[in-house]
């Protein structure tokens, strides 16, 4: 391996931590902002929180691991006869839907029109677990 790959490797392993922070940390925060009342100053706070936890940390993460693994898989030559990529890859297509669904809500919050109580988001924060379960034993495992 040259050091441009593991350098890129270790770009795309340093985005993905920050993007799943994010997407463990986000549903968090929709859970205790559902018990805040509309238009108070912690509902306000929570609003800042989760703009600034989407724009300058999740959105900027999610593509730096796109960019970074399609960069990898190119280097590496890792788009031919590699099935457990393609795998990994609808995975990682799942957790970026997910990833939109949260920027839905935080919209929607935002906006003061949350329909949704604090156990859906509950629910939502243990989701993305199982999503990347599956992700790191593709990569580790390399199984097909």
């Amino acid at each position: 391996m040259s050091d441009f790959y593991n350098w890129l490797k270790i770009l795309h392993i340093l985005s993905l931590v920050s993007w799943m922070a994010g997407i463990f940390y986000l549903p968090r925060l929709f859970v205790y902002h559902c018990d805040a009342p509309i238009g108070s100053q912690q509902s306000e706070t929570f609003k800042v929180m989760e703009r600034r936890l989407m724009r300058g940390i999740m959105r900027p993460a999610m593509y730096g691991t796109w960019i970074f693994g399609v960069w990898l898989g190119y280097e590496g030559g890792w788009f031919t006869g590699v099935h457990w990529l393609w795998v990994k890859a609808f995975f990682v297509t799942l957790m970026t839907i997910f990833h939109y669904s949260l920027e839905d809500w935080r919209k929607d919050f935002a906006a003061d029109r949350n329909q949704r109580r604090a156990v859906f988001f509950r629910f939502m924060n243990e989701a993305p677990t199982l999503l990347l379960i599956v992700i790191v034993i593709l990569v580790v495992l390399k199984p097909f």
